[in-house]
């Protein structure tokens, strides 16, 4: 089956075979959903062109047509008061129907995937936080003693990006976020105690392990990602490089239409370092996209 993730970010897909359980190949776009949805509540028209070139392009790679898939979407499309639209027009243009899954549903997909790798890795993962920095959304998750609890908050690299131009902006804006990340993360240890591993995913924490490893965006290999340990110092440093580069090489190292989005995402995955009081994180590529396949190969009611 392939499981397609449309995040408010990127568009990523993914084959799995639920009889091995391993995955096979994957396509992964940035569409910018969220593009400035903090001003308009909307997603664009030119949002909409680059989604269905993504899934365009999906298609072509799964021919997504004649196999069982599952498609879902979040955060930006959770937001947008024209969602029912633009997905209509989505599902015409490609013929792929997405489902909006909320939070919680995210949250659950996203520890199913990250859990499976830990496994697959050797690493313990009965007592973990994991933070799940996305384009429009960050979701926050303890698991421990067999149980989940997560929240999300509205923190993304997209929507924050276009609202600062520079580091500095971005960590004023962001410490009007904060308050209510700190009162949960506090709340949590007080009544549960401290984990013992933190775990960052999605695309900001997995392009800074590629950067500090020499990779370009072109020669990304999620094998080389998956159990990266990466500091709060190694944030820093990478930050200060990724500053020094002009927009155009730094575009070569975290991918056309992220210039600019990384800058904000180093700075916010800094601070949840800091929120969560650790100073080295394992890093997971596997996400929302994978925890979806797990998932559906448990169940019977894929879209097609």
């Amino acid at each position: 089956m392939v499981a397609v993730d449309l995040g408010s970010n990127t568009c990523r897909a993914i084959e799995y075979d639920c009889v091995t359980g391993t995955f096979g190949r994957e396509c992964e776009r940035i569409v910018k959903t969220a593009d400035r949805m903090h001003e308009t509540g909307r997603i664009s028209g030119e949002a909409v062109e680059r989604i269905v070139a993504a899934l365009e392009e999906a298609e072509a790679l799964f021919d997504l047509s004649n196999r069982r898939y599952r498609a879902v979407t979040t955060a930006a499309m959770r937001m947008a008061s024209n969602r029912t639209e633009v997905l209509e027009r989505i599902e015409k243009r490609t013929g792929i129907r997405f489902e909006i899954i909320d939070a919680d549903r995210e949250a659950d997909y996203t520890l199913k995937a990250v859990r499976a790798r830990l496994a697959r890795l050797g690493r313990d993962s009965r007592s973990l936080a994991m933070v799940d920095i996305g384009g429009g959304s960050t979701e926050v998750i303890f698991y421990q003693n067999g149980e989940r609890i997560s929240h999300s908050f509205p923190i993304g690299i997209v929507t924050i990006a276009q609202q600062c131009s520079g580091p500095d902006a971005v960590r004023r804006l962001l410490e009007t976020h904060l308050s209510g990340v700190r009162q949960f993360v506090r709340d949590y240890y007080a009544v549960h105690g401290r984990v013992e591993t933190f775990v960052t995913t999605a695309g900001t924490p997995t392009t800074i392990a590629a950067f500090l490893q020499g990779m370009s965006y072109s020669s990304y290999d999620p094998a080389r990602i998956n159990g990266f340990e990466l500091t709060r110092e190694d944030c820093e440093h990478a930050l200060d490089d990724l500053l020094r580069l002009d927009e155009k090489t730094r575009s070569v190292y975290v991918g056309v239409g992220r210039e600019t989005l990384i800058v904000a995402g180093v700075v916010i995955v800094e601070a949840f370092y800091d929120v969560l009081g650790f100073d080295r994180s394992v890093v997971i590529d596997d996400g929302v996209r994978e925890g979806v396949a797990i998932d559906a190969c448990s169940q019977s009611d894929f879209n097609h």
